[in-house]
């Protein structure tokens, strides 16, 4: 008889494909599967989520045989990472697959916040070009001092493809950082206060929620830029939106918001912001990538050995 896994949020099919072959897969987000899956919780031993929804200590204390979460990404806040350890159940993520793509997504947000290509794209399909309406003059990156918050993979990622811009990059990281010859500043406030572009790239947890405040947006200053390409909850919604709508910084690229998908609404309306549905990660090869990671790592837990990609 083939083990139980808990899937809580689709994958690509051809994961879903494999995990079907070697797994009896019970689907959280199928309605029709919830009297099966009260069923199966006990001998349930390994869990796949996203990074943006994990799974509740409630769900866990339902599953005592549960020995692995393999969460699809790289964020671990919707995990409970003590509780797991504490019940002997691993929990993996998918690193440095996706750094790229995420950092070539926070570029991009970066490039159309300065050379305004929403605006352009709206501008051009509306007819407004043709009827000879001006358009404003962008910003060119070369020059700018971007600082990234947060000096990960991600972080170190994002940092170089800025200098190739022509960029001037510095960094603040909650540990010491030796394998890099960017400016280091001694705060979050500091740094934003050095820079021109504010990249957030630092991981989700108690510890980092709302770090980007309304004193470090004060910092960024009226032409500062703001990109977050991190998780919603470390960036202050009520600050930031204040900060946008009153001019304390003149604009924000944002792939990620807090309560995804459903987003505060003044998000629509607040000036020079260039609005992602979190797509860091996603493109055909990464979560290709990605869910191999996902198979290998359940796999190694049916296998008797330690996930290779375990984080608690």
């Amino acid at each position: 008889m083939k083990p139980d896994i808990l899937l809580v949020e689709p994958m690509m099919q051809f994961v879903e494909d494999q995990l079907d072959t070697v797994y009896t897969v019970h689907r959280v987000y199928d309605a029709a599967q919830k009297p099966s899956i009260e069923v199966a919780l006990p001998a349930i031993r390994a869990v796949a989520t996203g990074g943006g929804t994990g799974i509740s200590n409630e769900w866990i204390e339902k599953m005592p045989s549960l020995g692995v979460i393999a969460i699809n990404g790289v964020g671990t806040d919707k995990v409970d990472l003590t509780f797991a350890r504490n019940r002997n159940i691993d929990v993996t993520t998918t690193p440095g697959v996706l750094t790229d793509d995420v950092a070539d997504l926070g570029i991009a947000l970066l490039l159309a916040v300065l050379r305004h290509i929403p605006k352009g794209d709206r501008m051009v399909h509306e007819g407004r070009w043709a009827k000879g309406e001006a358009f404003p003059l962008g910003n060119s990156p070369k020059g700018k001092r971007v600082g990234i918050l947060g000096l990960g993979q991600i972080g170190k990622a994002f940092g170089k493809r800025a200098e190739a811009f022509g960029m001037d990059v510095r960094y603040w990281n909650r540990s010491s950082i030796t394998d890099v010859s960017w400016k280091s500043c001694v705060s979050p406030v500091e740094l934003a206060g050095d820079s021109d572009i504010l990249a957030v790239c630092i991981a989700a947890s108690a510890a980092t929620q709302n770090i980007v405040n309304a004193d470090v947006l004060k910092a960024l200053g009226p032409n500062g830029v703001l990109v977050n390409i991190a998780r919603g909850t470390v960036v202050d919604e009520d600050a930031l939106l204040s900060a946008l709508n009153g001019g304390t910084i003149a604009a924000a690229g944002l792939d990620v918001f807090v309560g995804e998908p459903q987003i505060r609404e003044e998000f629509f309306t607040a000036p020079n912001t260039v609005l992602m549905p979190h797509q860091g990660s996603a493109t055909v090869e990464t979560r290709v990538a990605m869910g191999e990671l996902v198979l290998a790592n359940i796999a190694a837990h049916f296998a008797g050995e330690k996930p290779p990609t375990t984080v608690n």
